[in-house]
């Protein structure tokens, strides 16, 4: 049987005409896309920081229930719980809300020596992104410790036990704090919005 053209038979009556081959025609190649969903759906990207968002927390709050089995000095218990509750607000706040979740806040002073808080959330994902076993450690631990620490607090008042009131409260405190800030980031925040240097985030400002 005799072919059309583009076969070395000789072409027959009634075959489709060839189709014009567009050289300067662009073609859409998307080479990071399978790279960055198969990192997306890595358990862990960050281990180093998924742990130490847990390790100081986790650490006070067993420090503070079974304190007595290792020491009985109260002072001894008290330096060391709230010196994990501050590595622990330092290293969330700074770190691991950062790689974690893509989230960061802190308080500015401008130059006329007002106080701003500042949220901010990225806007683009990037390879960096974390892994949604990533976000959903991050918020358990940010919204369960503070949780507990208020049952301590409930605890505290009725076991009449005042000597750990004020360091209860301020294990709700610094907890607290955090999880507000990232709530705030998480929402893009309440008041007007301003552009910082990064193209990666967006920027809410409110006024203290």
């Amino acid at each position: 049987r005799r072919g059309c053209p583009g076969s070395p038979r000789p072409p027959l009556t009634g075959c489709p005409p060839p189709v014009p081959v567009d050289d300067t025609e662009d073609v859409s190649l998307d080479f990071g896309s399978e790279e960055e969903l198969a990192l997306r759906k890595a358990p862990i990207r960050h281990p180093l920081a998924t742990f130490f968002h847990l390790f100081f927390r986790v650490s006070a709050i067993i420090t503070y229930l079974f304190c007595d089995w290792f020491s009985n000095s109260f002072v001894a218990c008290f330096v060391t719980i709230l010196l994990l509750l501050s590595f622990d607000f330092w290293s969330v706040k700074n770190v691991t809300g950062r790689l974690l979740v893509g989230l960061r806040w802190w308080n500015q002073i401008d130059e006329d020596g007002k106080s701003h808080w500042v949220f901010e959330a990225k806007r683009v994902p990037t390879i960096a992104a974390s892994t949604e076993a990533e976000a959903r450690i991050f918020w358990l631990g940010l919204i369960i410790c503070p949780v507990i620490w208020t049952v301590f607090l409930f605890s505290t008042l009725f076991s009449l036990k005042l000597k750990w009131l004020a360091l209860v409260i301020a294990g709700i405190s610094l907890q607290t704090a955090n999880l507000y800030g990232y709530v705030h980031c998480k929402l893009g925040g309440q008041t007007s919005f301003s552009r910082v240097t990064s193209r990666l985030f967006v920027t809410a400002d409110a006024p203290k």
